[in-house]
């Protein structure tokens, strides 16, 4: 159980991170889709930092639930934003991560128990 609790870490580190750095590098398709929610180039880095900051704090043990609590919050904006544009069916699969750091948050809560 351990192997796969580490391999769903490893997988919403890299999400969170890549979705970061494709905010911050201000990547088109994440520019436009954003600014077409009022977000402008500064909003857009900091949601990307943020998600950043989230994937490098989830990283350790120590501040693991404190980059769960912001991998989770980035990612579920990021699919409410998905499921307001339209897209239904990307919003759902969006969610994905949303439940596997929920899942983390859950694993990391009983551990500090």
């Amino acid at each position: 159980m351990r192997y796969v609790f580490n391999l769903v870490l490893i997988i919403v580190v890299l999400l969170s991170a890549m979705a970061g750095v494709a905010k911050v590098m201000h990547t088109p398709q994440e520019v436009e889709f954003l600014q077409s929610f009022g977000l402008n180039n500064t909003h857009i880095s900091i949601f990307g930092a943020v998600q950043i900051l989230g994937a490098a704090l989830l990283s350790y043990k120590k501040m693991r639930l404190y980059g769960a609590v912001l991998v989770v919050v980035g990612f579920f904006i990021s699919a409410v934003l998905i499921f307001v544009s339209g897209n239904t069916g990307f919003a759902l699969i969006s969610l994905l991560p949303v439940v596997l750091t929920t899942v983390i948050i859950q694993k990391t809560v009983k551990l500090k128990k």
